[in-house]
């Protein structure tokens, strides 16, 4: 029993000396241990040196960011690189279509070489070294605004086209726009004459845009879009980015009277051309008021029934599929055009149409000789055509490019801006 005593209690002092060396030799060691860890960190050290030796200083950013939505198809596209030179730039829609692009002279910075497609995915990706060679990569994938969450603007006149001097800048949207003023400050239309220009919301979908008179004759417009991100309405944006030009021709504006049955057609104020008419008949009356050319057809098809004549309402049924010489005045149906059916003798001296203005012509569209033939060929679109002295009301502003029919006052009142 003494001896297990004995034993028990020298295992407890060892233990409790053993605890004591432990102890002393923990305090004891902290200046070795602290040379120890020195050595590591400066070992440490020289890994993480030789590590950031091999990392490229080239940094890569591009744009949009990776999981954009809802992304600019215009110049949103972007590649560019700091502290290096871009050795590679590859942009694929994501069935795999190769978007074509360059790389700047200085190899900084990449950009496709065309406008990108709606509701599209497209992944990028670049690589670039440093001045050590050292080499960098980066990927992203952004997708494009949607057609449902975008509009666009269809505008007339075409980019360098030439056309006449009452020709406004039309603008029709292919979304309700909400927000008018935002969409009408990104549009800009300027002439190389000076003249003011104003733009006027007809509705939520068309914008029209013109000086106090007309256009001055051989000037330059310019319209600039510059609709890219635009909220046009809640949650819908612009996509457009474009600048677009068209000359201004000869100052032709012709003149109808359905009394005298005679059309005048002037050049800078001279008359050039009188021809003889057959306007609307009393039944049919032409409206009155100031037309632009807005369509030319050297042969067209005319059906009664798209603008409710009809036998049974008494107005007469026609269906002519080759009128020669056909110039739109509205969008309702009004035109000059050539008429080979009735008898010569009603020019200058009956109104006998559905409403329409009526030249002399020849069936075929080709006899040089025949008035509606003349009037075609010196007519270009945007030209003024002036009815007068049919009985019938004026044009409504917005019936066709007719804007010419509301006063200046009453124009500005309809700018947004």
């Amino acid at each position: 029993m003494t001896v297990g005593k004995r034993r028990r209690g020298l295992t407890v002092a060892s233990a409790l000396l053993g605890g004591v060396l432990v102890l002393s030799a923990c305090s004891s060691g902290d200046n070795d241990a602290s040379g120890s860890d020195s050595g590591n960190d400066s070992s440490q050290s020289k890994v993480d040196e030789a590590a950031a030796k091999k990392t490229s200083e080239a940094t890569i950013k591009i744009t949009p960011k990776d999981g954009s939505d809802n992304a600019s198809i215009n110049n949103s596209a972007a590649v560019t690189v700091s502290k290096g030179t871009l050795t590679d730039v590859s942009m694929t829609t994501e069935a795999g279509a190769e978007v074509s692009g360059e790389i700047s002279a200085d190899k900084t910075s990449w950009k496709p070489s065309g406008q990108l497609e709606r509701s599209t995915t497209y992944k990028v990706t670049a690589e670039a070294k440093d001045s050590d060679g050292r080499v960098a990569h980066e990927n992203a994938s952004f997708t494009t605004v949607s057609p449902t969450n975008s509009f666009l603007g269809y505008f007339t006149p075409d980019d360098g086209s030439t056309v006449g001097v009452g020709m406004p800048v039309s603008i029709n949207f292919d979304k309700a726009i909400t927000n008018k003023a935002a969409v009408q400050k990104g549009v800009t239309v300027s002439s190389s004459s000076g003249q003011e220009v104003v733009c006027h919301w007809f509705n939520a979908n068309r914008m029209d845009c013109r000086p106090d008179e007309y256009w001055q004759e051989n000037s330059t417009v310019t319209l600039k879009l510059a609709l890219d991100g635009v909220e046009g309405a809640d949650g819908v944006y612009g996509v457009q980015q474009k600048t677009v030009t068209f000359k201004i021709g000869r100052n032709q504006v012709t003149y109808v009277d359905a009394q005298t049955k005679q059309m005048k057609v002037t050049q800078d104020g001279k008359t050039v051309k009188t021809i003889p008419i057959s306007a609307g008949s009393p039944e049919n009356k032409t409206y009155e008021g100031q037309m632009v050319i807005s369509e030319k057809f050297k042969e067209t098809r005319m059906n009664g029934a798209t603008v409710g004549f009809t036998d049974d309402d008494g107005k007469g049924e026609y269906d002519i599929k080759d009128v020669p010489h056909a110039m739109r005045l509205t969008n309702s149906g009004t035109f000059v055009h050539g008429n080979y059916w009735g008898a010569k003798s009603v020019f200058g001296s009956v109104n006998t149409s559905h409403g329409c203005v009526g030249l002399s012509d020849t069936k075929g569209a080709n006899d040089t000789g025949t008035p509606g033939y003349w009037f075609y060929t010196n007519s270009i679109i945007g030209d003024v055509v002036v009815v007068q002295n049919t009985g019938d009301k004026t044009v409504d502003p917005s019936n066709g490019l007719n804007g010419w029919n509301m006063s200046w006052a009453d124009w500005k009142a309809g700018s947004a801006v």
